[in-house]
């Protein structure tokens, strides 16, 4: 059980970046990017209006954080030099951050972007009024192939998911809120993967809990991304799911189209074409195929079912520590698919009264596929009684 990123994995981040320096001709590489900065050195924090900038040459790594940052960061064993500048606007980070870099001899650098993000009302100067810079995406793309060890962080994500998404089905009746069914769901699952896991659980800065399961219901289905409804569970209803566990800042997708009470013809129907979609998809997926092909097999099937009219998005998206990563399932990608690759595969079909949409969460492997999210799909398994 993988409940935390081993501290191996950094080391081999933080090598693999080195080698990519050493073959570049600049003296270092900057992240102004909070998800970045954390896939690097295991460093967490809000990315608000104050930028946070990590720096790495090839026999050191620093970091400028506002002063409020400067007792959180300094414990990192990863990071060698902390630098501080005290608020924006009046601590001027990014002469602060140029100051860093110039005591690191750092006279030109590959930056994941030139000056800090506008978040939060910031802005700043760009960090090329100070030195010589060019951009580089070496994290994005060291993320898209997932380690065992992430994949095992995913998988545990998953493991809860399923759990919260048990409570959701229990807790589901005529008459219930979407809204108190997805906090009761929610919170029980945290409670038992934090009594479960113990020590072992991994922390984070911010969040809104360990698991969060919901769904959307009726008519707000057939939007793909339909808000909760202020409005009470009918017998007849439709459900799309969601639940996640977030498992030291990563994240699996498990969706399900559910029925309240009694399923029609129509909506049996749906269904059906929204599995055999999904089935489509990972018969089409595997090592050494383009993502482009995927999407193009469920294309077809939906031609062939003459329903194209009721797609409205693609087949899905990589993930890992954020919800959604490129390469996604795109006819228009020229990704192909690759050992590590963990996708959510989640064709939909959306009618003008409800939407039909399972998600798994799947990785790539040498041999084919491994599923890590595991609820059943199958239509009898998805209808909840929903008396009261």
């Amino acid at each position: 059980m993988t409940t935390a990123v081993p501290p191996t994995e950094f080391s081999a981040r933080i090598q693999a970046v080195r080698e990519r320096l050493e073959n570049s001709e600049a003296d270092a590489v900057v992240w102004f990017d909070a998800t970045s900065i954390e896939y690097i050195t295991g460093f967490q924090h809000i990315q608000t209006e104050r930028p946070v900038v990590l720096a790495l040459t090839r026999d050191r790594i620093s970091i400028t954080v506002p002063r409020l940052e400067v007792d959180r960061v300094g414990g990192n064993e990863r990071i060698d030099d902390v630098h501080s500048y005290f608020d924006y606007p009046g601590g001027e980070p990014i002469a602060t951050i140029a100051e860093m870099l110039d005591g690191m001899d750092a006279d030109s650098v590959l930056a994941d972007m030139d000056g800090a993000p506008g978040v939060m009302g910031y802005e700043g100067p760009p960090l090329s009024e100070f030195l010589d810079v060019d951009t580089q995406e070496w994290v994005p793309e060291m993320r898209e192939a997932k380690s065992d060890a992430e994949i095992d962080l995913i998988r545990e994500s998953a493991k809860w998911a399923n759990l919260g998404h048990q409570y959701l089905a229990d807790f589901t009746e005529v008459g219930a809120h979407p809204t108190t069914v997805s906090q009761r769901a929610s919170m029980e699952a945290s409670r038992a993967m934090l009594d479960t896991l113990g020590s072992e659980y991994a922390v984070r800065e911010r969040g809104d809990g360990p698991v969060h399961a919901g769904y959307i219901s009726g008519e707000e289905t057939a939007l793909p991304h339909g808000h909760t409804p202020n409005e009470r569970l009918s017998r007849g209803d439709v459900l799309i799911t969601g639940a996640t566990a977030n498992v030291d800042g990563y994240y699996s997708e498990l969706e399900r189209t559910m029925f309240v009470g009694r399923v029609t013809d129509e909506q049996e129907h749906y269904f059906e074409l929204m599995l055999e979609a999904q089935e489509t998809a990972f018969e089409a997926m595997g090592p050494g195929v383009p993502v482009s092909d995927v999407d193009q097999a469920v294309w077809d099937y939906f031609e062939k079912q003459g329903i194209t009219d009721l797609a409205q998005h693609h087949v899905g998206h990589n993930i890992g520590l954020g919800a959604h990563e490129p390469p996604y399932i795109d006819r228009g990608s020229e990704a192909t698919m690759e050992p590590g690759n963990v996708y959510t595969i989640e064709p939909g079909l959306y009618t003008d009264e409800a939407g039909y949409r399972h998600s798994d969460t799947v990785a790539i492997t040498e041999d084919g596929l491994d599923f890590l999210t595991y609820f059943p799909r199958d239509l009898e398994s998805n209808i909840i009684t929903g008396d009261a």
